[in-house]
């Protein structure tokens, strides 16, 4: 039985999935969850060629902090020409990142599975 290692934060589980790293944001993503999350983030978001999933599956809020997290995400993982996915169907969530104009630059996927399975081409950038 493999055990899970224990999230760094409340707010974040990091764990490796099909050749990718999977950053799951979890409950309320505020400022003082992105300021625990921030450092996770960029080790994560470090690698060149780096694969990595953004999960915001289990968010209950995601409030102009969080906003500011996935943009560093996205534009460090681009910089590295890596690859960055994201999971959202929350429509809170999904509406916000519409008038931001988030939705454009990192289109959400439906599933873990669905970003997972996502050919190398796409890759959130324009």
């Amino acid at each position: 039985m493999q055990q899970e290692p224990a999230p760094p934060t409340r707010h974040l589980r990091i764990h490796q999935e099909r050749g990718h790293t999977v950053l799951e944001f979890r409950g309320e993503i505020d400022i003082a969850a992105a300021t625990e999350i921030l450092p996770y983030l960029d080790r994560a978001t470090a690698h060149s060629d780096g694969r990595v999933v953004i999960d915001l599956s289990p968010v209950e809020f995601l409030d102009c902090s969080g906003l500011r997290l996935l943009y560093r995400a996205r534009s460090r993982v681009l910089d590295r020409d890596g690859r960055l996915l994201l999971v959202c169907t929350h429509p809170l969530t999904l509406r916000i990142m519409r008038v931001t104009g988030l939705t454009r630059l990192l289109p959400p996927l439906p599933s873990l599975d669905a970003a997972l399975g996502q050919p190398e081409a796409t890759s959130g950038s324009l």
